[in-house]
């Protein structure tokens, strides 16, 4: 399907809002009944009082679009902030050939769509060159940006995997160009950066990595900056799990996630992960002076307390997916089931948060994501070594990407099932056989560490990564809703056999079996009355839009996406929504609300306009 111009389905929208609320599986039809007698015909009334207008909710118009990078797009615009007061988009760019900060004047947008969305370029940009160490540690690439006022914080990790991270800050965003103030020093591989709404302080969660042959493997951590009376202090404060490292039992229990080499030998070093160095903080989100951080790779939440800096975790459960349709297969086709017995990890990215009736509430965007880590193996003639990979522990070797040190991730057909299991088809034949079609979740990407719950080699259940949705938990970690298959479903009406697409070449159907569009990008944000999310798909790249009001009476609102999904066909407009930002209507440049999206594959910024219907 070419597409002329971006897809917005407001029409569909509507339609399918109103069929989401009902259940996916129709009875039969029962006998008509009797016809009732005629009633009564009522008295006359008076003229009623003309009605208020009712709220439609709202649509998405692309307005905005810069190229970043064209000749190297790939992870040229990843996180995206907006800075009111000079109506300027900071992009972090990846792809530059230095550490940069793209500035992006958005200040002649109108309200007008674009009349070619697929290739617009109607904004300018503008680098701002980031430095290279920071107390002379050299630096890697920035990973996130944040603003408040005339404040922006760069999170920058450090080149080496043994050294800790730094936040960048600059001042002065109302001038031509920002000003670097200082660098503090935060944890290893800050992810993502945060000011709260104070602005008086800064947080970021920090990854902490392994090497690619866990010879080097951080700590997890959280770290806090204050600002005092309007300056960044020099010293951060560091919050850690180390409390948590004779926990991790208590915390499986309550659905958590470790995987990891413990008790191998992997490149001449026996490998023991505490569950400190297992956790991995990937996104913040802080309400009423609390702070709600994912733990994506452990299915879990981090809770901080800023009054005190006190931590608690939260496991996040599993998904039953036996409630739901899913597409499994990558067959080419649309090709939904339910099936007992399989489960999917949330494993959530990003995170937002909102309020109601006074009550926090957190968004999640539940992407999914399986640890694989790999390292050289090199022979006399600086090659990778099969031989050599094999001989230093590692699990499998792959030409291209080296030694396998560590993957929990498998495909179904791969495991052996417990002959009570409901998922038994799936097991026998030549794991290694293409053409193995025992079971339409054959080839469905799973984890091997979950599923065998007598730990007797079987399996009575599968794990898959990621929800497939996004989630709305409340302060407590109790889910309040979840889109179930919403995403899949309204892609699967829309687009037929091109949803789930890839991100980076056009194949229909081509993630069914592998984490399916893959929820990441989100953001929250109040348009009149209303507070709508708006969730982006880093493969199959639509938007999607719900009124998240009441987050116990949750509604699908719209769905776009500006990308040409033909088979086979060159890749066109954006792919692979990253980071994404809300302009509130009086920020913006227009007058109307804003949603910003930095999109990772094709190095492209758009700029979306919220409008009501």
């Amino acid at each position: 399907m070419k597409l002329g111009k971006q897809i917005s389905y407001t029409a569909i929208a509507i339609a399918l809002s109103t069929a989401l609320t009902g259940c996916f599986l129709d009875g039969d039809e029962g006998a008509p009944g009797p016809v009732g007698e005629q009633g009564a015909v009522g008295a006359s009334g008076s003229d009623g009082a003309d009605g208020q207008n009712a709220s439609a909710g709202v649509y998405l118009e692309l307005i905005g679009r810069a190229q970043l990078n064209p000749s190297n797009p790939l992870g040229a615009a990843e996180i995206v902030q907006f800075h009111a007061a000079s109506k300027m988009i900071y992009a972090i760019n990846s792809a530059a050939t230095q550490p940069t900060v793209e500035m992006i004047d958005a200040s002649s947008l109108t309200n007008e769509a674009v009349s070619n969305p697929l290739t617009a370029d109607n904004m300018t940009a503008s680098p701002l060159v980031l430095p290279t160490s920071a107390n002379n540690i050299p630096l890697a690439s920035p990973t996130s940006v944040a603003i408040h006022d005339d404040w922006m914080a760069v999170a920058v990790p450090a080149a080496a995997k043994a050294n800790n991270g730094f936040v960048l800050f600059y001042n002065g965003l109302n001038a031509t160009t920002p000003v670097f103030v200082k660098a503090v020093e935060v944890g290893n591989l800050p992810d993502m950066v945060t000011f709260n709404a104070q602005g008086n302080k800064v947080l970021t969660a920090n990854e902490g990595e392994p090497s690619g042959d866990y010879g080097v493997d951080p700590e997890g951590s959280i770290s806090i900056i204050n600002l005092v009376d309007n300056v960044p202090a020099d010293v951060a404060i560091a919050l850690t799990f180390s409390a948590y490292n004779d926990k991790q039992a208590e915390l499986e229990a309550m659905g958590m996630h470790f995987p990891n080499p413990t008790g191998r030998t992997i490149n001449g070093k026996l490998i023991n992960t505490t569950v400190a160095q297992d956790l991995e903080p990937e996104y913040i989100t802080i309400s009423n002076n609390i702070a709600y951080v994912t733990l994506q790779e452990n299915n879990g939440l981090a809770i901080v307390d800023l009054s005190d800096n006190s931590l608690t975790i939260k496991g996040l459960g599993f998904k039953d997916w036996s409630k739901y349709q899913l597409d499994g297969m990558e067959d080419g086709t649309v090709s939904f089931g339910q099936y007992q017995d399989v489960y999917g990890i949330y494993m959530p990215d990003t995170i937002a948060s909102f309020t109601w009736k006074g009550a926090s509430f957190v968004i999640t965007a539940n992407e999914g994501d399986a640890r694989e880590y790999f390292f050289a193996t090199l022979n006399e003639a600086g090659e990778q070594d099969e031989d050599l990979c094999i001989a230093a522990g590692g699990q499998d070797f792959d030409s291209d990407d080296g030694c396998l040190a560590f993957t929990e991730e498998t495909q179904a057909r791969r495991l052996d099932y417990a002959p009570s299991s409901n998922l038994e088809m799936i097991a026998g034949g030549d794991p290694r056989n293409s053409d193995f079609t025992a079971h339409p979740l054959g080839r469905l990407t799973v984890s091997k560490v979950l599923g065998d719950q007598d730990k007797d080699g079987t399996y009575e259940a599968i794990y898959a990564y990621g929800a497939r949705s996004f989630t709305i938990w409340d302060s407590n970690g109790m889910a309040v809703f979840d889109s179930g298959d919403d995403l899949e479903r309204i892609t699967a009406s829309i687009h037929g056999n091109a949803f789930n697409n890839e991100n980076d070449e056009n194949t229909g159907d081509g993630r069914s079996a592998n984490k399916g569009p893959e929820p990441e990008a989100l953001a929250v944000g109040q348009v009149g009355d209303h507070t709508y999310a708006f969730i982006g798909t880093e493969r199959m790249s639509g938007i999607f839009v719900y009124d998240i009001t009441n987050p116990y009476d949750t509604k699908f609102v719209d769905y776009v996406i500006n990308r040409d999904v033909t088979e086979g066909g060159d890749l066109m407009g954006d792919l692979g929504p990253e980071g994404m930002a809300f302009v509130a209507a009086n920020d913006s440049p227009t007058g109307e609300p804003l949603v910003i999206i930095g999109n990772e594959i094709s190095g492209t910024v758009a700029v979306w306009q919220v409008k009501a219907k």
